[in-house]
């Protein structure tokens, strides 16, 4: 108990002036407006954002992401899941860190320096820790930093997107929103078969080869409008007994869903098959990690954020949530 104590009150220490309280970013609360009462310590759950938006390559916004997220899910969004007639805080213990203090007038070169140093070494005291970190973003080059400290855990990538996110190179960048996957695989870092893709409708030629090449698993949004009882079914017995992280991009939903979004596309998933999905994962799988990215609002438009908190409440309702 003492090394347990110690952990955390170095953990607090270090990383103090790193997070922005719930309270002081845009967003003005805790996720959820989880009961205060609720200490790091008692917590199964770790959220903190992520406002990172330097390499979008369509429309901006995704740093207001995590302040979207709060905000609905604080003010607008009901902790009960009608459905489920279960009430979040009566499952599971959060602990909302805030934001990540991001430096000012760096290069984008700097930056992630600065992200490649800080983010690994957060998840991997999350780990020692027996947290599970649920990460707001933010545009998804995020999820660079987030899944690399997984890697001895290989835990099987649960990808929710429009787009493959395999690209070697874009507009010059060798890591932006468009390419972090690849990297993941290129440095080792994840196995092409332990990707699933999920909804995506948009590739060029030379990306769609790629996934090919290192045996990513896919499952396009067509696929899924034909048979969505397949992928269930896949899903479910993929995920028994194994690690899994998701990777979540909002974007993975039809443009009529996510006006607001940096890449919108057609031809996508709708809420409930997303939810449907979500609860196909086998219970005796163990979520370790968690990003949910590429939400914004715009001109006090908050379907996004209010889509992102529901489905981020659906998923830390279900039994594959570890309990500390």
């Amino acid at each position: 108990m003492r090394h347990e104590w110690d952990l955390t009150a170095n953990f607090l220490d270090n990383y103090d002036n790193l997070f922005i309280s719930p309270e002081c970013t845009d967003g003005k609360y805790s996720f959820g407006d989880i009961n205060s009462s609720i200490t790091f310590n008692d917590a199964d759950v770790i959220i903190f954002g992520i406002p990172l938006d330097v390499t979008s390559s369509f429309g901006q916004g995704s740093s207001k992401g995590p302040e979207a997220i709060r905000k609905t899910s604080a003010r607008q969004i009901e902790t009960f899941l009608f459905e489920e007639k279960i009430d979040i805080k009566n499952k599971i213990k959060i602990y909302d860190l805030g934001d990540i203090s991001l430096p000012t007038n760096s290069g984008n070169e700097n930056l992630f320096s600065y992200l490649n140093h800080i983010i690994p070494s957060v998840m991997n005291d999350l780990i020692l820790l027996n947290k599970t970190p649920v990460v707001l973003g933010g545009e998804h080059t995020i999820s660079y930093f987030c899944i690399k400290p997984f890697y001895p855990q290989r835990p099987l990538l649960i990808h929710f997107d429009a787009h493959r996110d395999l690209k070697p190179l874009y507009d010059g960048m060798k890591l932006c929103h468009t390419t972090h996957f690849f990297r993941l695989i290129e440095e080792g870092y994840l196995q092409g078969n332990d990707l699933i893709q999920i909804g995506i409708r948009q590739a060029d030629e030379k990306e769609n080869k790629i996934a090919e090449e290192f045996g990513v698993i896919t499952f396009d949004s067509w696929s899924i409008k034909d048979d969505l009882e397949t992928l269930l079914k896949y899903i479910n017995n993929v995920t028994k007994n194994r690690n899994i992280y998701i990777s979540f991009d909002i974007d993975v939903l039809d443009m009529a869903y996510v006006p607001c979004t940096g890449t919108p596309e057609p031809f996508g998933l709708d809420p409930f098959e997303v939810i449907k999905i979500v609860k196909s994962i086998n219970m005796s799988a163990n979520l370790v990690g968690m990003d949910l990215v590429e939400t914004s609002h715009k001109n006090g438009d908050y379907r996004e954020g209010t889509l992102s908190s529901q489905i981020l409440l659906r998923i830390l309702s279900r039994d594959y949530v570890r309990h500390l």
